[in-house]
């Protein structure tokens, strides 16, 4: 399968003038790398699978509420496609085995042909609808938006036994596909295996690789399941849903290195703590079945999952409100992932490093600003339309969405919860000016001409706008 993908970056703002002006909003504007993605990107779609094919598109499936249908879209960007047009692929059955609920698609090329494996139980209610397997429809041209798909068969798993979320990829010339499954005699709801995929149906020898055993994956359930693969920096590094579907609902972290037997348990590691998990400060709860795809820079992103709100009503499984979510991955020092905080509502935030000290981003410690690099959190910031014309804007941490960065009239800037005051509104203003010809920016204040943000030591502070270190390079 051809998961190549990528990103996007915030759009410059060009001059303004120096009072506050009318009322206005700055555009998320196009770049030569697309529009920026807003969370949540599509509302109302879990179990979220993007990646961008060879042709060019992002295409995206995933579970719909109702859980009746299989469903497809696709954009040359992946901002796009929270408007793409959305196709049916196929429904379910009017009885049997693929009747009740269609759960967690995934498209993929099997052999020259588009391949969407699913998990699907029979109707009638009871237990009987979690009776759960693997199968795959099959679509009969090369455009999967437009062609027939009819029903390949079902997926032939070591067990007659609960399986779902199957997915592929290939390493070192060889094709994988990982899946989870309750085993018998073993007293959980599901297990991660890994096996060589010898045609669309067919596995080769089986071996589990996790059994959720700690207590941050058997909360509510036990439960290892949706696994997601990315190869990076001489590792194969496999994501996995842990725990139940509420706020609970969380990411752990296999790792192989890429010279690893796959098919030896004793090759995958196992991270003794969640990687990605539910974050009161940025309102986003139930992190889990992810995928991987780049943005249009070719950067690494995360999607996900992941409600609003804490609180369910009811079984978590039929609340509709989980969105889907995307946001930038990165990495630590030794090229691990670095999957930080579910950003939270709104574009996607960037980080800010100086042109003059790539050692020092723009970051904060509760509401103290700092130029260092603290955790990943701390160095994330929104820009959001200004409020004195249509070229300004404002900051704001990800880890307090109601505060943002302030200049004061001796130079110092600080993090302030919006008062709504005539005053706050012209000091939390800026311009942001992209330079041409160079990878730099410039934050300008409205409230002191002339002046921008900088760094002075290891503090941000107002500084001659032109100064070494009023430039900083977004990532």
């Amino acid at each position: 399968m051809n998961d190549i993908n990528r990103r996007l970056f915030l759009a410059g703002a060009a001059i303004l003038p120096a009072a506050c002006g009318k009322l206005g909003a700055i555009p998320v504007a196009p770049t030569a790398a697309g529009p920026v993605p807003v969370n949540p990107l599509i509302k109302q779609r879990a179990d979220a699978q993007i990646f961008r094919h060879d042709d060019g598109y992002y295409y995206m499936t995933g579970s719909v509420p109702e859980y009746d249908r299989l469903v497809l879209r696709r954009s040359k960007t992946i901002a796009g496609l929270a408007t793409a047009t959305e196709v049916v692929l196929w429904r379910h059955e009017k009885s049997g085995p693929m009747s009740g609920f269609l759960w967690a698609p995934e498209l993929h090329m099997v052999d020259g042909k588009w391949v969407v494996y699913f998990a699907a139980g029979p109707s009638g209610g009871g237990e009987d609808v979690f009776r759960i397997r693997s199968y795959a429809v099959v679509c009969d041209g090369p455009d999967p938006m437009t062609g027939k798909w009819s029903v390949l068969g079902e997926l032939q798993t070591p067990w007659d036994s609960f399986n779902l979320d199957s997915t592929i990829f290939t390493h070192k010339g060889t094709r994988y596909m990982v899946w989870a499954q309750r085993e018998p005699g073993i007293e959980t709801n599901s297990n991660l295996y890994i096996a060589k995929l010898e045609s669309a149906l067919k596995l080769g020898k089986a071996t589990r690789i996790a059994v959720p055993t700690l207590d941050w994956e058997i909360r509510g359930y036990k439960v290892a399941e949706a696994p997601a693969i990315l190869q990076r920096n001489g590792r194969l590094f496999m994501t996995y849903s842990a725990s139940a579907t509420d706020a609970r609902y969380c990411l752990g972290l296999l790792t192989a290195d890429e010279n690893a037997d796959l098919l030896d348990a004793k090759s995958w590691v196992k991270s003794p703590q969640p990687v990605f998990v539910t974050n009161t400060a940025t309102s986003v709860y139930g992190t889990g079945h992810n995928s991987f795809t780049v943005d249009e820079k070719g950067r690494d992103i995360l999607v996900y999952h992941g409600r609003d709100y804490e609180t369910i009503q009811g079984d978590p499984l039929l609340n509709p409100d989980r969105h889907t979510r995307v946001q930038r991955l990165y990495y630590t020092a030794d090229g691990t992932p670095d999957f930080g905080v579910p950003v939270g509502n709104g574009p996607l935030p960037e980080r800010f490093i100086a042109a003059a000290d790539p050692k020092r981003l723009m970051a904060h410690d509760g509401t103290r600003l700092v130029a260092g690099n603290p955790a990943l959190p701390q160095t994330q910031f929104r820009q959001s339309p200004g409020r004195a014309g249509a070229k300004s804007i404002m900051l704001s941490p990800i880890l307090m969405p109601d505060h943002y960065l302030v200049a004061a009239k001796d130079g110092s800037i600080s993090l302030e919860k919006d008062s709504k005051s005539a005053d706050f509104a012209l000091r939390s203003q800026f311009v942001r000016f992209e330079e041409k010809g160079r990878d730099a920016l410039r934050f300008v204040a409205i409230s002191a001409p002339g002046k921008a943000i900088g760094t002075v030591g290891d503090q941000l502070r107002l500084v001659p706008s032109r100064d070494a270190t009023a430039y900083w390079r977004a990532d």
